[in-house]
């Protein structure tokens, strides 16, 4: 009897030495919640006075759900195929010796989807000629406008038309608009909206939600086509154009980047990296419908690099990310990353649609939206993608702008002859 008793305690000894305990003092291990999608997490894990690299388990909900080495004091983990608005709790383990520290206890709640539910209305434009709306900006259900080239009957019988480069929404009924620059009027290719009462027309007219202003057009803006528009403010703005044009103003002055390609550069969009304290900036260049020539270019101030397009196929029209959480480039078929600097764009060009996206828009990584050839229109709610063809397609055309805010859609193009504007309201 005394051996079995022995032997107990000699077990109960061995399993006393692998516990689970709070680090030491002056060390520790902590976990945060960076963000989160419908179906992923971005989870911060921070050391304290650790020797690195040393390995770290991380566990969902008791369950081990990776290990991994960590190299730095601070570094973000990846989590995805998790479930809509779901609560999951996270720690993180050392094994050090014969003991086994441990993080704090962290909740993470995962975002609801947004509904699909969305009711469509399409207007169309023109009477003479050939009309087409490029770009649109909501700013709120009763102040949007679109801009393009719209050509109207005289009303007094001259054969030459009238000629139309913007249309406002009200709230009741759009308005037809004929924003000049030194007494001409010219086609509007983009629209970027900071509010009501600063609103930019292409780089050549600013609306103070009472008169257009124009704006100087230095001669590096001139002999090219600006194709994309868009600012941090109103003293950080970038234009980007055909032939790889890019230039960047501040203070009054614009100044031209060099973009390390020829290709048209079709698109920018930027987002604040929380990491970096910097605006990270992304365009897109393709001559489309001409080669399958591509670049994805990543603009630093008043610099440029190209970077890394393996996985990417063909033609890019469109660029829409949240910094370090999802990039998205889009064009024949749509690709994304979680991270800039992952070898390779994931997505096959037909897994989501059969046609060109034009234009790609978000809110948040549960709230986007994409339109394109044929007048497809795409809305992503978190976890899944809907086509609204059926209910938006267009007779004899294409969609090639869009925007998403709160609960409306605007997508803008050209049904042949007729420039188009479809209106989605979420119900």
């Amino acid at each position: 009897m005394k051996k079995i008793i022995s032997l107990f305690s000699l077990i109960v000894l061995i399993l006393s030495c692998n516990t689970t305990e709070p680090l030491p003092p002056g060390t520790g291990i902590t976990l945060k919640t960076e963000d989160v999608s419908s179906i992923e997490a971005w989870i911060k894990i921070s050391t304290t006075n650790l020797q690195l690299p040393t390995s770290v388990t991380l566990k969902r909900n008791n369950t081990v759900e990776q290990t991994i080495s960590l190299l730095a004091k601070d570094s973000v983990i990846y989590i995805d195929s998790l479930l809509p608005k779901t609560t999951y709790t996270f720690q993180a383990f050392i094994q050090s010796s014969n003991q086994t520290f441990k993080s704090n206890e962290l909740s993470v709640t995962t975002m609801d989807t947004t509904s699909h539910n969305f009711t469509w209305q399409t207007w169309t434009f023109g009477e003479h000629s050939s009309s087409v709306l490029n770009d649109v900006a909501i700013i709120d259900e009763n102040n949007i406008w679109a801009v393009g080239e719209i050509y109207m009957n005289d009303s007094l019988g001259n054969p030459d038309p009238i000629f139309y480069n913007a249309a406002h929404w009200n709230g009741q009924e759009w308005e037809l608009k004929r924003i000049l620059y030194g007494g001409w009027i010219w086609t509007i290719k983009t629209i970027f909206a900071f509010s009501a009462n600063d609103i930019w027309f292409s780089a050549f007219a600013r609306y103070d939600g009472q008169n257009f202003i124009e704006l100087p057009i230095p001669s590096i803006l001139t002999g090219w086509t600006i194709n994309k528009i868009w600012g941090s403010s109103d003293n950080d703005m970038y234009a980007v154009g055909n032939n790889g044009n890019i230039a960047h103003y501040a203070n009054g002055q614009w100044t031209k980047i060099q973009s390390g390609t020829d290709l048209d550069i079709n698109d920018i969009w930027g987002d604040y990296n929380e990491k970096t304290g910097k605006w990270e900036i992304l365009a897109v260049a393709s001559n489309i419908l001409q080669s399958f020539e591509k670049e994805v270019i990543q603009i630093n101030g008043r610099s440029a690099e190209v970077l890394n397009k393996e996985g990417i196929d063909e033609t890019l029209s469109s660029v829409w990310f949240k910094s370090n959480r999802k990039y998205y480039v889009a064009g024949s078929g749509i690709y994304e990353k979680s991270n800039l600097n992952e070898e390779t764009w994931k997505g096959d060009p037909l897994d989501i649609t059969n046609y060109f996206i034009y234009k790609f828009r978000g809110v948040s990584l549960n709230d986007i939206v994409a339109a394109g050839g044929v007048g497809e229109v795409l809305h992503f709610n978190g976890i899944s993608w809907k086509s609204y063809f059926e209910e938006a397609g267009l007779n004899y055309g294409n969609y090639y702008s869009t925007t998403i805010k709160d609960n409306m859609i605007a997508v803008v193009g050209v049904d042949a002859p007729k420039a188009a504007i479809t209106i989605g309201i979420r119900q």
